[in-house]
C-alpha cells in the first residue's frame, strides 16, 4: 500500500531542521526524513483490532515539528521507528462503520493487566505504560511502528479507539474531531468561576477550536480576548465567539482595558486575565501569557512547546499556575462526558468543518507540508491528506 513513512535518520532530521529554518515546512522536501513508500498493510494483532482505511488525515503542529526536525527529544523513548504519521483520522473500519480514531495507545489498548494507576482512574492521557505491552513504544497512533498512521491507505486500531461518525456528517467535519477534542480538554482545564476574563493566544486550528469550545462550554467566561496574526484568522475568531480580537502586540493593552489593571514600565500588568490559553507554545507566547495572567491565574498550555527559555519570576511571585493540556478523556467539568463526545457537539454547533481549507493526495506530500506550515499567512487553517480517490490493494 502507499504510505508516508518516517525512518530514524539523524542526518535527515538535521537537514530538515536547517531547511525548515529557511523555509517553513521545508522538512517535507527530499532532504527530510519523510518518504512516500510502498508498504505491506499492518496486520491486526488480535480480534480486538480492526483495519481502518483512512479517508482524510490532518496535518497538525506536532506532525510539522517532527517532519521539520524540531520536535522535542522528550518523545524519543515513546516513539518506534519506522512509523507512519497521522493521528487526526476519519476512515472506514473493517466492520463497515465510518469512524474517527482516538489515537492514545494506553494500557487497555496495549492489553496490560492490571493497568497503570492513571488508566485505572480513566485518565488514559496520563498512561504510564506507553512503552509496554504487545506493541512497540508509541504514545499515539501515528508514532508507533505497529499501528501505522493516517498518512496511508490503511492502519490498525483497537476497538476502544473507534468512535462512529454521526450520520450525515462530512468527512471534513469528522477529521476535526481529534483536534477539537484537544481544544475541549484545554478549555475545560482552567478553573471555573464567575464573570471571568480569558485570553487565547494563537488562532490556528487549535486556537480557533479553543475559542469555539470556550464560547459553547464555558458560560462563566464573559470576556474572551484573542490574539490572531492574520486577517482570515481574525475573521474566524470573531465568528466563533471571541469578545475582542487583537494583533500580537496589542494583547497587554487589551487585557489591561478589560480588567482595569495598571501597566508597569516593563509591560507587566498589575492585574490581568483569570485564564490564559496558550495555543502556540513558543518562548514568546508563554512569556506573553505569563505577562497578562492575573495573580493567582491559570495559564493553560495547549500548544506543544519544545525547549524554551523563560523568566519564571512572575509565575513564582504572582502564584500563577502553568498547566499542560494534553489529549482528552472523561471531563469532570462536563459531568464526565468524554472530550470526543463534547468535540462532536462543538463541531456541529460551531460549523468547524469550515476550518478544513485544503486537501492533498499522498504523492503531493511536499506541497501539503509546506501549505500546512504556512497556513495562516495563506488564509488557510487545517490542511489534510485525502485518500478517498487513492487506489487500494
Amino acid at each position: 500500500m502507499k504510505a508516508l513513512q518516517i525512518e530514524r535518520s539523524v542526518p535527515r532530521f538535521a537537514a530538515a531542521r536547517v531547511v525548515s529554518g529557511l523555509k517553513p515546512g521545508g522538512g517535507g522536501s527530499k532532504v527530510g526524513p519523510l518518504r512516500l513508500a510502498d508498504l505491506d498493510p499492518p496486520e491486526p494483532p488480535n480480534p480486538s483490532w480492526q483495519v481502518v482505511k483512512p479517508r482524510l488525515a490532518g496535518i497538525c503542529g506536532s506532525d510539522l515539528a517532527t517532519v521539520d526536525g524540531r520536535s522535542s527529544r522528550w518523545f524519543e523513548p515513546m516513539v518506534s521507528f519506522p512509523f507512519v504519521p497521522g493521528h487526526e483520522v476519519v476512515g472506514d473500519a473493517a466492520d463497515g462503520r465510518r469512524v474517527v480514531v482516538e489515537p492514545v495507545l494506553h494500557c487497555r489498548i496495549r492489553e496490560i493487566d492490571p493497568p497503570c494507576r492513571s488508566c485505572s482512574a480513566g485518565l488514559t492521557n496520563h498512561c504510564e505504560r506507553l512503552v509496554s505491552g504487545h506493541l512497540h513504544p508509541g504514545l499515539q497512533t501515528g508514532y508507533c511502528k505497529d499501528t501505522g498512521g493516517g498518512w496511508s491507505l490503511a492502519l490498525v486500531a483497537h476497538e476502544l479507539q473507534l468512535h462512529e461518525v454521526p450520520e450525515g456528517w462530512s468527512d471534513e467535519a469528522a477529521v476535526m474531531v481529534e483536534p477539537t477534542a484537544c481544544a475541549v480538554h484545554g478549555a475545560l482545564s482552567g478553573p471555573a468561576g464567575q464573570d471571568l476574563v480569558a485570553a487565547v493566544i494563537g488562532a490556528g486550528t487549535l486556537g480557533l477550536a479553543t475559542i469555539a469550545a470556550v464560547h459553547l462550554l464555558r458560560p462563566d467566561i464573559v470576556s474572551l480576548i484573542v490574539v490572531a496574526k492574520h486577517p482570515e484568522q481574525r475573521s474566524l475568531a470573531r465568528e466563533l465567539g471571541s469578545t475582542q480580537v487583537v494583533e500580537p502586540g496589542e494583547l497587554r493593552r487589551a487585557v489591561r482595558r478589560a480588567t482595569g489593571s495598571w501597566i508597569l514600565d516593563s509591560g507587566q500588568l498589575t492585574g490581568g486575565a483569570d485564564i490564559v490559553f496558550d495555543c502556540v507554545g513558543s518562548d514568546d507566547s508563554i512569556a506573553d501569557a505569563l505577562a497578562v495572567a492575573a495573580p493567582g491565574a491559570t495559564v493553560v498550555l495547549l500548544g506543544m512547546p519544545g525547549h524554551v527559555g523563560l523568566d519564571l519570576t512572575g509565575l513564582w511571585q504572582r502564584e500563577v499556575r502553568l498547566v499542560g493540556a494534553y489529549a482528552y478523556g472523561p471531563e469532570p467539568a462536563a459531568d464526565g462526558r468524554h472530550s470526543f463526545a463534547l468535540s462532536m457537539d462543538v463541531i456541529e454547533r460551531a460549523g468547524l468543518e469550515r476550518l478544513v481549507s485544503a486537501v492533498y493526495p499522498l504523492d503531493r506530500y511536499s506541497d501539503a507540508i509546506e501549505h500546512a506550515a504556512t497556513a495562516g499567512r495563506r488564509g488557510a487553517v487545517k490542511v489534510a491528506f485525502d485518500m478517498r480517490n487513492e487506489k487500494r490493494r
